[in-house]
């Protein structure tokens, strides 16, 4: 079978991902077409980080299939999972304190020839010129909203295809959330994918074409973005209510907004 231009960039099926011999996440499906902003939104404890964590390899999957570019992903590692062009920015400011933001830099692309490892430090960087002013500060010397960036720059240097961004906002002012969310909406304008965690609903839903809701480890939510009644519905979800089927089929036939 041809591969066509509508088929999703990742798709999830029935995924099933424990720690030990608890289901955190159970039967789990959705996907992320090319260039398109999707967000995953639950309560605390709802499994959406342990859903990143299994999509990039640093969690078994037990169940299921992780189908990224027409590559199974289950059973793969977070290393060839990210050489394959996924990139998992993990909740928290993960950077290396101790270390300049020019070497943060250098350590995300460890495995790349040396000129074209100094190439992407400075296509990452043009997207934050805040680090770039900054690229011999240590870690530790960087606001929380410049280590948040710190650790999307680190993300793209691997140049992915798609980015996995785990609560980007979590610790940081408005203004550097907003500054953050620009970031990724340019990146998905500009063709890369995005699977983005956030609890600020309002913020997140601003920045996705798809928004999918996950409580007690289940997608009970699935809608555009931009449907009117998605407000009353994320309510809905977030209290509890009776699981609800997508509006419409899991991938829409018109092209991604751009933003």
């Amino acid at each position: 079978m041809s591969t066509s231009a509508a088929e999703p960039l990742l798709a999830v099926e029935n995924l099933t991902a424990c720690y030990g011999k608890i289901a955190v996440v159970s039967g789990v499906s959705l996907d992320v077409g090319r260039a398109e902003a999707v967000t995953l939104l639950g309560p605390n404890g709802a499994g959406k980080t342990t859903l990143l964590r299994a999509i990039s390899g640093l969690l078994p999957v037990t169940a299921g299939s992780v189908v990224f570019a027409g590559t199974e992903l289950a059973g793969r590692s977070a290393r060839e999972i990210s050489r394959l062009g996924l990139a998992h920015v993990i909740e928290g400011h993960r950077i290396f304190t101790q270390q300049t933001v020019t070497d943060n830099l250098l350590l995300a692309g460890y495995d790349l020839p040396g000129a074209e490892r100094r190439a992407r430090i400075e296509e990452a960087l043009q997207w934050f010129p805040e680090l770039a002013a900054r690229r011999h500060a240590h870690g530790s010397q960087l606001s929380g909203g410049q280590q948040q960036m710190l650790a999307v720059a680190q993300g793209l240097v691997r140049r992915p295809r798609l980015l996995l961004v785990d609560e980007p906002s979590a610790g940081l002012s408005p203004v550097l959330v907003d500054r953050v969310l620009a970031v990724l909406t340019q990146l998905t304008a500009r063709g890369t994918s995005v699977l983005l965690v956030e609890q600020l609903v309002d913020k997140a839903l601003a920045a996705a074409n798809r928004v999918y809701v996950l409580a007690q480890g289940r997608v009970v939510l699935h809608a555009k973005a931009s449907d009117p009644g998605v407000r009353a519905a994320l309510e809905n979800a977030y209290l509890g209510g009776e699981p609800r089927p997508p509006h419409f089929p899991r991938r829409p036939a018109e092209e991604p907004k751009s933003r």
